[in-house]
């Protein structure tokens, strides 16, 4: 299993959840995968785990929505290992809730943060690195807040997502010339521990979601993670600009 491919393979936000899940998946496609979080030690946890398992693993750990951060550590990674074939932007998350009333710049500026800006910052520095890649290809995530804008107070969340919907048909035409694709996933309702709160406070709520869904259960980190794969692989090739829903059928409701 370990790196047999030679293809290296960027996860941010990925020490837990749909992350991780990714990070898995493709470090047994053959991948040597590079996990990147803000928690240090769950980091190395993970890479152990990983290790153990036969799969060629690093941890950088940086804060997304800081551009010398991401731009220094995605460089480094890049130098050492020559290539970057697949950049992951899964880090993201809804930050809270605020309706724009009461908002505050500072609430704006961080969801964006960590939804956008965090893409833009990494795609931009693997681009150099992606070019000497094989099948080179990035690899969003938005939802389906960024078609609906959101629940109440998540409308800016859901701006950030129509955002990522944008930038990820924008950089497909403007790295088409290089043969690098990107597209973008979009999981529904995934039992992770982004719902930990709920599913803990008010379980009857949270097991109610899945009769929203076509399937009639929610999304497991593994069925993000095998989209994720295709989308990586060379059976995607004619794949770019495109945003594959994840959710069971859930966004067309029922």
């Amino acid at each position: 299993m370990s790196n047999i491919n030679g293809k290296i393979a960027i996860i941010t936000g990925a020490t837990g959840g749909i992350g991780f899940a990714v990070a898995k998946r493709l470090g047994k496609d053959g991948y040597t995968v590079i996990l990147n979080g803000i928690e240090d030690e769950a980091g190395a946890k993970r890479v152990e785990e990983l290790s153990k398992e036969g799969i060629t693993a690093e941890y950088y750990g940086f804060d997304v929505t800081k551009e010398e951060e991401v731009t220094a550590n995605i460089v480094k990674i890049g130098e050492k290992y020559g290539r970057i074939d697949v950049l992951v932007n899964n880090a993201g998350g809804l930050g809270g809730r605020s309706r724009f009333e009461e908002m505050t710049t500072d609430f704006y500026r961080f969801v964006m943060a960590l939804n956008l800006d965090s893409v833009f910052f990494a795609s931009r520095a693997a681009i150099p690195f992606l070019k000497k890649g094989e099948n080179a290809t990035i690899i969003n995530y938005t939802s389906n807040a960024g078609w609906t804008a959101g629940g109440p107070g998540a409308g800016i969340y859901g701006t950030s997502k129509a955002g990522v919907h944008a930038i990820t048909r924008a950089l497909a035409k403007d790295l088409a010339e290089y043969g690098i694709r990107v597209n973008a996933v979009s999981p529904g309702t995934i039992d992770t521990p982004f719902h930990a709160q709920i599913k803990a406070t008010k379980p009857e709520v949270f097991a109610s979601w899945a009769n929203n869904i076509m399937l009639g259960r929610l999304g497991q980190p593994e069925d993000v993670a095998s989209v994720v794969s295709f989308l990586a692989s060379n059976d995607s090739a004619f794949l770019t600009a495109e945003t594959i829903q994840i959710g069971g059928g859930q966004a067309l409701g029922i």
